[in-house]
């Protein structure tokens, strides 16, 4: 049986120096611990809090997160990096660079026998209209294109401004489990699938819906949690 690892919502960058640098000892200490019995893990959006990859310039920062990823890879461990809202802008660094597998939008895998939707969780909450109509603008192609023209030094620092924007925004924000991610979990579990995994709200939940569960990650920003697979079985915890 495969031993599978989730994570979400790490959002490297978000602090100050000081308070990053200890998050990502936190996140380094937590793949640390972790290679050792792993098989694949799951990057389920916002590894980052402003990933913005141009063609041939990357952000800088955060080489020592790149570095373990790097080692975890080259121990034979799959990694799977969903982009998120906040670093959907991803290339080809990840995959060509580390060998990352990247999605622009969800994954479907059947693992040790059960099958698993996992979505960032963005654009599914009743309450992100705003953010639905411009989900739609930044995942546009053209947009993408015209926003690549930026300097880099223009184009990651307005990214980071958004994300701030974002993050206050999001902050103030209530989700439960009869919000539109809940609602959607529980269709997608109806449809035939075991698990449904997803981030985004930054509040860690599991909530049993009729023959499947719904597990949202949490974050790495209060709450230190990710979803380890161990069997057949997905459970919640909190990395200490």
């Amino acid at each position: 049986m495969e031993k599978v690892y989730f994570i979400s919502d790490v959002h490297l960058g978000l602090g100050t120096f000081n308070e990053e640098r200890k998050k990502e000892d936190r996140l380094i200490a937590f793949f640390d611990a972790i290679k050792k019995d792993a098989t694949q893990i799951f990057i389920v959006g916002d590894l980052f809090d402003a990933w913005l990859e141009y063609r041939t310039v990357a952000p800088k920062g955060f080489y020592r997160t790149l570095a373990k990823l790097d080692e975890l890879a080259s121990h034979g461990i799959v990694i799977h990096y969903l982009g998120g809202n906040h670093d959907y802008w991803m290339r080809d660094y990840f995959s060509d660079q580390i060998g990352i597998r990247t999605y622009p939008k969800h994954i479907i895998m059947t693992i040790n026998g059960k099958k698993i939707f996992i979505h960032h969780g963005d654009g599914l909450s009743d309450n992100d209209v705003g953010y639905k109509i411009l989900k739609k603008i930044l995942r546009n192609r053209f947009a993408i294109w015209a926003y690549s023209w930026l300097h880099p030094d223009i184009g990651i620092k307005l990214a980071h401004f958004s994300s701030r924007k974002s993050r206050g925004y999001s902050s103030n924000k209530h989700y439960d489990g009869n919000d539109g991610m809940g609602k959607f979990a529980r269709e997608t579990i109806d449809s035939g699938y075991n698990f449904i995994i997803m981030g985004h709200s930054h509040q860690p939940v599991t909530v049993q819906l009729n023959t499947g569960t719904y597990i949202n990650l949490g974050d790495w920003i209060t709450h230190n949690t990710y979803a380890e697979m161990n069997g057949e079985q997905i459970t919640l915890k909190e990395w200490k």
